[in-house]
């Protein structure tokens, strides 16, 4: 049959089985928004305050789903204005689509209004980009871009469309979605045999695990392969939940902000399983010294990533479910007593401690933990409270904690928050954020409002930059330049004015009382809780230092 280029973009959106659009309107784009109204009973489109938040929403439900999120945007500088939010995805492997429109195929090049090259823009974030000059390609176009966000290494596309190709017609015909394969024909036995001789030949073996775990879906897998194993595991913030948190063998998070034990115990160990980790800068500290006294096996989709922060010793490349799945076939059963009691020593004596008095970011991340019984989806923004939210909140399942961790986007975590309450609609979504953080995209209280999401929006209010602060005391000799928020900004009448529900809190009953209101509420709640402005995330390694040089603020003191 014979359809618009708009018509095909929602149309294959219907192929794709998408449910939801974030995006925002305008002049280039119309023609898509004037079909995607006669589907409002199809595909639900949600109107954010800024194209940034719908890049961050159509991510955080790509990431509390594992499906492909999807995002619109105008030409020009509603194009750009997803730029950020596609290079989120793009650190973090998210399978995200975005599209935009453009100016007519005459006008390109020639700086016309509101034209921008949206594709060589965004040719260094995205896993691929197109550009459609051709109607007759568009359908063929969409339905790669969604299988390359989703295939290997999940990650974003782009596809900017320019407004004529969405007028003209041309032969449409229905197809299903294509099947996105596992990556298996890239495991070979003999890479099995070897890290099954290296496993089976360690005694202090450690398992640490990151993003491609969650994205891989194999949580069942590896909390066999850890049993099988018997080994401690530590993981990044990409990799919460991918192993139960509460289980005896969990150690915390490695790295800059880590536990002593994962990273003593990481410095101790003979052999380092890593499970679909990029040994990120954050995390490993000095490249030269990181698990110096280990040999390291590297299990990863991604092949790019053997040997480029880090050189291992052996690895095996595929679908990590699929690797799990063979390993598990072939190994015994290990048995490593001492180390592990050696472990649970150190977990006893290197506890996470904070003041047993005041409100503190670590105290309220408990109390959520308490209240939500840990069965919450917990997002973020970027900072301390990013970094007590991964050490204080006890993760049981993958997709439970939604983090910009490889760009580090401040602004990130309320249009997340959206995108993940939208596909999840059962589910009780908290956004933790810094005060810093929470100013960069607050505009998005009014779509949280707008859609009647019951989001809890915890703002942990220092009055401060919170880690750039802590930085700056730590090693600029006390030089608060620029970090300091001491204006009169009022959130709780804030959210009130955007038609949110609006609390403050100074101790720890007031926020319990507070959480619990808010958790009576049918729509989103902002809570406002007021800590020091020296308060700090321990253990820390200095920047570019060896892992096993963490220390407390005790121990600085000291």
């Amino acid at each position: 049959m014979q359809l618009t280029g708009a018509q095909i973009v929602i149309e294959c959106l219907k192929e794709q089985g998408v449910d939801t659009v974030f995006g925002y309107p305008g002049g280039a784009i119309l023609n898509v928004y004037d079909e995607l109204y006669k589907h409002r009973g199809e595909i639900r489109h949600v109107l954010t305050s800024h194209e940034q938040g719908a890049s961050h929403a159509a991510d955080g439900y790509a990431r509390s789903t594992g499906k492909v999120g999807v995002c619109f945007a105008t030409s020009g500088p509603g194009a750009t204005n997803l730029v950020t939010g596609i290079a989120t995805a793009y650190m973090d492997s998210v399978p995200v689509v975005a599209i935009t429109c453009n100016v007519t195929v005459p006008l390109l090049g020639k700086d016309s209004f509101q034209e921008i090259d949206i594709a060589g823009i965004t040719t260094p974030i995205t896993k691929h980009n197109f550009i459609v000059k051709d109607v007759t390609k568009l359908a063929d176009t969409i339905r790669r871009a969604f299988t390359i966000a989703a295939s290997g290494r999940p990650g974003p596309v782009l596809v900017d469309i320019p407004k004529d190709i969405t007028a003209v017609k041309t032969e449409y015909t229905a197809k299903e979605a294509a099947a996105v394969p596992r990556v298996t024909e890239t495991i070979r036995t003999k890479d099995i045999d070897t890290a099954l001789s290296m496993i089976e030949a360690a005694k202090r073996p450690y398992i640490f695990v990151g993003g491609g775990a969650v994205i891989s879906g194999a949580k069942e897998e590896l909390a066999e392969f850890v049993q099988k194993a018997d080994a401690p595991v530590c993981d990044t913030l990409m990799g919460k939940g991918a192993f139960d948190g509460t289980k005896e063998q969990y150690t915390g998070m490695l790295g800059m902000h880590g536990t002593k034990t994962s990273n003593l115990g990481v410095s101790g160990c003979d052999l380092l399983i890593a499970v679909g980790v990029r040994f990120s800068d954050r995390v490993i500290g000095n490249a030269n010294t990181f698990a110096k006294q280990a040999k390291i096996l590297q299990f990863d989709v991604d092949a790019a990533e053997i040997n480029k922060n880090i050189r291992v010793d052996a690895c095996v490349i595929g679908d990590l479910k699929e690797i799990l799945l063979r390993v598990n076939e072939r190994l015994m059963q290990q048995n490593h007593g001492a180390w592990m009691e050696k472990i649970a020593s150190m977990k006893e004596q290197y506890p996470l401690t904070y003041p047993e008095t005041g409100l503190t970011g670590p105290f309220l991340v408990e109390a959520v933990y308490r209240a939500t019984k840990g069965d919450a989806i917990i997002v973020t923004e970027v900072g301390q409270h990013q970094m007590w939210a991964a050490q204080y909140y006890r993760y049981k399942h993958p997709r439970t904690f939604i983090t910009s961790g490889g760009l580090g986007t401040m602004g990130y975590g309320l249009g997340a928050a959206i995108g993940a309450q939208m596909a999840n609609p059962g589910r009780r979504v908290i956004n933790i954020a810094g005060d810093g953080c929470f100013r960069m995209n607050m505009n998005e209280i009014a779509t949280a409002v707008r859609q009647k999401l019951p989001i809890v929006e915890i703002i942990v209010n220092n009055h401060v930059l919170g880690m750039v602060r802590q930085w700056q005391d730590l090693f600029y000799e006390q030089r608060y330049s620029a970090t300091v928020l001491d204006d009169g900004m009022d959130y709780v009448k804030l959210a009130e004015a955007m038609g949110a529900r609006g609390y403050r809190a100074a101790g720890r009953e007031e926020f319990e009382a507070a959480l619990t209101a808010a958790f009576a509420e049918d729509g989103p709640v902002v809570i406002d809780c007021v800590i020091d402005s020296d308060d700090k995330v321990w253990p820390m390694v200095a920047p570019g230092a060896d892992i096993g040089s963490c220390f407390t603020g005790e121990e600085r003191k000291g």
